[in-house]
């Protein structure tokens, strides 16, 4: 039943004759008659497409319908969410799913995955249960908090507090402080929809306690500062301590909030990475309420973990909101494991992989990185210089961003004019993200880097670089 070249739209076989290709038998067997006959449509709507656009195509055979039939069939069901190799340089990379979770956690979601759980069910009792209890009890002992609660992320941690203790009053915060996160979303505009209202204070880069003091007001109703994780002021500079922003907020009697952003529990500096203040150091400071996040440093899955003041968390416990935002049972069973692992801070870098990936010598990734290259340069010919270069990984473009990380890359460079250098970078990116397991690098200085400091299965990578698009070789 070939399609001759000159045939014309009318003569495209119908979606029923097609269907009753006994090529397509094991396809309907598998599938299902609605996903095939949907492929079916979509491939004679091509066909029928060229001719009208009186392109030239050759005959098509039964073989070639069923081919791309069966390839349509196997682009619908693919997953568009899928692994990938993040070579790109930054560890904990907002787009690319932040931090890998330890096997321990990925057993733990299996489990609670499979069938019911006792996911607000109270098992002494008999009777309904709360969700917070399976995290809040390791949460208070590894912060020191009175309690404890959990949303899906850090900013619906901040939306819900604000929400809770400042709906329809006032909110100062330092103007060094209003910071932009990923995707856009500004604290003023997290602030607005909580319905408060924001009180700049201070400046760009010098606040006072006088300035706190000065915006205090009948109004306000808490006092907030926000840690810039994801930038630097330097310089000329002043921002208030925690502890007097603490004890004026207690003056007043309204809670001082901390939005900690990436937030950690242990002293980072254990691992060779920056300082950054735990939970634990900030409600020690006076803070009556922490948020930080559960998948930035802290190595876990996405949550926005919110701690301090029991009679706190209580009022931020009640409010209607907190049931939009809670966490399902899949990220509690994950969250719960990474916690119980910072009860062992000494073996953390080993079982934690996000903290272990950070903390990985340029010396071993260098290692890698030599026995690589030479696999990369059998692959891509001649046609390009293929190098080992030193070069610096970043720890996340929301935590850190600031602190680089020796590292070592694989650094490809395409020969020609920059114009020519310039289309073959984009198609050596668009070839290693086409691969069965998409490799993510960077453009950098003329040059496509594979930054190897997150390569953590060296067979997989090699082994499916045979499948590179010849395009995409120099």
């Amino acid at each position: 039943m070939d399609i001759p070249v000159d045939q014309s739209r009318a003569g495209v076989p119908s979606v029923d004759k097609l269907l009753r290709l006994d090529g397509l038998r094991p396809l309907l067997d598998r599938f299902g008659r609605e996903l095939v006959t949907n492929a079916v449509r979509l491939i004679t709507a091509e066909i029928r497409a060229q001719l009208a656009d009186k392109e030239s195509i050759d005959a098509v055979s039964d073989e070639e319908i069923i081919a791309r039939i069966e390839t349509r069939v196997d682009l619908l069901i693919s997953p568009s969410l899928r692994p990938v190799f993040n070579l790109t340089g930054t560890v904990l990379h907002t787009n690319l799913g932040r931090a890998p979770l330890p096997q321990e956690a990925i057993d733990a979601i299996a489990a609670v995955a499979s069938g019911a759980s006792n996911l607000e069910y109270d098992l002494d009792t008999g009777k309904r249960g709360d969700r917070d209890i399976h995290l809040e009890e390791w949460i208070c002992r590894l912060t020191g908090a009175e309690a404890a609660t959990v949303v899906n992320n850090n900013a619906a941690a901040v939306l819900l507090t604000i929400n809770s203790l400042a709906r329809g009053k006032e909110v100062p915060v330092s103007r060094g402080e209003l910071v932009e996160i990923g995707g856009s979303f500004r604290i003023p505009d997290v602030i607005a929809r909580a319905g408060a209202k924001l009180v700049e204070v201070g400046t760009t880069n010098r606040t006072h306690l006088t300035d706190f003091e000065n915006a205090i007001g009948p109004r306000t109703r808490m006092l907030m500062k926000i840690h810039t994780s994801n930038y630097e002021i330097r310089g000329f500079t002043a921002e208030v301590a925690e502890p007097e922003l603490a004890a004026l907020a207690h003056a007043h009697n309204i809670p001082f909030v901390v939005d900690l952003g990436a937030g950690t529990l242990v002293d980072l500096t254990r691992f060779g990475l920056p300082h950054e203040p735990t939970a634990a150091e900030t409600l020690a400071n006076g803070a009556d309420l922490v948020t930080f996040s559960g998948d930035k440093l802290l190595g876990g899955p996405q949550a926005g973990i919110i701690a301090g003041r029991a009679e706190v968390v209580a009022k931020i416990k009640r409010n209607p909101m907190k049931r939009a935002l809670r966490v399902d049972k899949m990220t509690i069973a994950a969250l719960s494991v990474i916690l119980r692992l910072y009860s062992d801070p000494d073996r953390l870098a080993e079982r934690v992989p996000a903290l272990g990936l950070l903390a990985r010598s340029a010396v071993e990734i260098d290692q890698v990185a030599q026995r690589i290259a030479p696999r990369v340069s059998a692959v891509l010919g001649d046609g390009a210089q293929i190098d080992v270069v030193s070069t610096h990984s970043q720890i996340g473009s929301g935590a850190l961003p600031a602190d680089l990380l020796p590292s070592a890359a694989i650094r490809i460079t395409p020969p020609g004019s920059k114009r020519k250098v310039g289309a073959a970078l984009r198609r050596l990116a668009a070839g290693f993200r086409s691969l069965p397991v998409p490799v993510i690098g960077r453009i950098e200085g003329g040059a496509f880097m594979l930054d190897l400091r997150c390569l953590d299965d060296e067979k997989t990578f090699v082994d499916q670089l045979l499948a590179l698009p010849e395009v995409t070789r120099p």
